[in-house]
Order: C-alpha cells, then sequence, then structure tokens
C-alpha cells in the first residue's frame, strides 16, 4: 500500500502544478494545451517526484531513468512537472514560454533544453524511439528504465503498433509505455471518430504486461509504479491511465474545446478555487487514514 503522507505529497505537487498550469494560461498571450496537460498531471508528478531515478544536479547521470513524452504537444506540463522538482525555474518558464529563441517551446527540443531526453512533436514516434532506447540498455547491461507518455489519439497510428510489436519481440522489460487515455482528441472524443475499444486487450494482444488505473488517483498510481516488474524482466509494461481531459476544472472537463486554449482573469479566478476545493478534501481524506 501506499505510503500516506508521501500520496498527500505527491497530491499537494499536483495541486500546485495545476495551479501553475493555471496561471502561466493566463498570463500567455496564445493558446495552450490545458485539456491534456490537466490528464496526465498526476501520473508526470508521480514519475518525477517519485518513481523515477534521476537528479536535477546531474542531469546526465548514466543510472538516470529516461523519460519521453511522446505526446509532445504537452510540453508546458512536463517543464512545470521538472520545474517543482528543481531542473527549471517556473519564473523563467513564465517568462520565456513559447517566445522566439525560449529554450521552453510549445514542444519539447532537447538541443535548447538540456534534461530533455529527446525533441518530440510529431505524434506517434515517441514508443519507437524508447523501444530503441531501451534496446540500447538491455545491450550495454544497464538497469534503468525507459518510460513513455503517449496520449490515446496517437495510438491511432501504426507507427505506434509497429513499435509496439518490436517492444514485445526484442522482450524489453525495461520499457514503461503509458497511455494519458482521456478518450478526447483534438476535435472530437475518440470513439466516435476512431473506435478503440477493447483498448487494453489490443496492447495485451501485442504481447504486453497491461495494467489499468485511475489516472487521478494518487493512491492506485503510486501503488501500480511501485509494484512495476523488474526491469530485467522480458515483457514490457503498458500502463493505461484512464483519466479526464481537463480535471478538476469545472467549464474544462470533458469539453472538445479546452484541448487548447487561453483563460481570462474570470477563467483563472474561477479554475483557482475549483483546484483549491479538490485539495481540501484531499487533505481531509488523508486525515481520515490517519
Amino acid at each position: 500500500m501506499a505510503d500516506k503522507k508521501e500520496v498527500l505529497r505527491l497530491q499537494e505537487l499536483a495541486y500546485q502544478e495545476r495551479v501553475n498550469l493555471c496561471k502561466l494560461c493566463e498570463s500567455y498571450d496564445g493558446n495552450i494545451h490545458m485539456g491534456g496537460d490537466m490528464s496526465m498531471t498526476d501520473v508526470l508528478i508521480c514519475l518525477f517526484h517519485h518513481t523515477m531515478i534521476v537528479d536535477p544536479d546531474n542531469i546526465k547521470m548514466p543510472t538516470r531513468d529516461r523519460f519521453i513524452l511522446s505526446k509532445g504537444h504537452g510540453a508546458v506540463c512536463m517543464y512545470i512537472a521538472m520545474a517543482l522538482r528543481g531542473f527549471f525555474d517556473y519564473d523563467e518558464i513564465v517568462r520565456t514560454y513559447g517566445k522566439l529563441d525560449s529554450a521552453y517551446g510549445q514542444h519539447p527540443c532537447k538541443v535548447r533544453l538540456p534534461g530533455v531526453e529527446t525533441s518530440t512533436g510529431s505524434l506517434g514516434h515517441g514508443l519507437s524511439i524508447c523501444v530503441g532506447m531501451a534496446a540500447a540498455a538491455r545491450e550495454a547491461g544497464q538497469k534503468h528504465r525507459i518510460f513513455c507518455m503517449m496520449g490515446d489519439g496517437e495510438t491511432c497510428e501504426g507507427s505506434v503498433w509497429e513499435a509496439a510489436m518490436g517492444g514485445h519481440a526484442l522482450g524489453l522489460g525495461n520499457l514503461v509505455a503509458i497511455v494519458d487515455r482521456n478518450k478526447q482528441l483534438m476535435t472530437s472524443f475518440s470513439e466516435e471518430s476512431m473506435k478503440m475499444e477493447s483498448y487494453a486487450d489490443k496492447w495485451r494482444a501485442f504481447g504486453w504486461n497491461v495494467i489499468e488505473i485511475d489516472g487521478h488517483d494518487m493512491n492506485e498510481i503510486v501503488d501500480t509504479f511501485d509494484n512495476l516488474p523488474s526491469s530485467d524482466s522480458d515483457v514490457p509494461t503498458l500502463i493505461v491511465s484512464n483519466t479526464v481531459k481537463g480535471k478538476y476544472i469545472s467549464f474544462m472537463e470533458k469539453q472538445i474545446k479546452w484541448h487548447a486554449g487561453s483563460f481570462s482573469k474570470e477563467n483563472l479566478d474561477q479554475a483557482l478555487a475549483d483546484l483549491k476545493a479538490v485539495f481540501e478534501e484531499q487533505k481531509k481524506e488523508a486525515q481520515l487514514c490517519q
């Protein structure tokens, strides 16, 4: 069972992540992919602040775990999660995000931003990159894991399933893929335009160890990552993280128009009030469990 104090610590970090995202969305002169950022926040916080072996003071540590954000349009969510860990400065993100020559682009660029493992943005390629990285690590006798975060929309692409076959064929137990299964595409709900169910069974058919979770239940997220198979096993793991686009923000949840957008001052005030109410409830639940 996940440690309750640790879960509350991670919930507080996820709350701060969402607050920081909302403040940036109000101050930035442009659209931010808020819906999908909110759906993957909890998993990203657990990865960078609990699960992965990483060191912001030694970003090239050979034994570090690697993280690839295949859904590269969620870059700002990753930047802020890493900033909360000490990799980056949040104020600098706010000052420069999306501007010409900024290290904090709308998609991540490893050339401009040390600490980012690879540049992404063109969807459907992240898992292929991770298969290569995991195979190279296995060949070199290294024990670190390769984590890949995908959106469910990009898994409509054939390149993902080629990589899935490769990961199984090569026996890459050091590879952990996470799908942010919020069931929304840019302009529609996924099942309206691309039938994806039975989703988990598709991955099982490709030979992966499949775990389905509530991607907003921090207890469940922590338990899942704490109990991953050994990295020297021979079966890759796929975590189906069932989430809600725009999670915890009343005017944003499951709203197609909030694939990307910008906040007014009124939007910001409402979002911050929604998030505070959720976190206060999480604190109460944690106290009852003590």
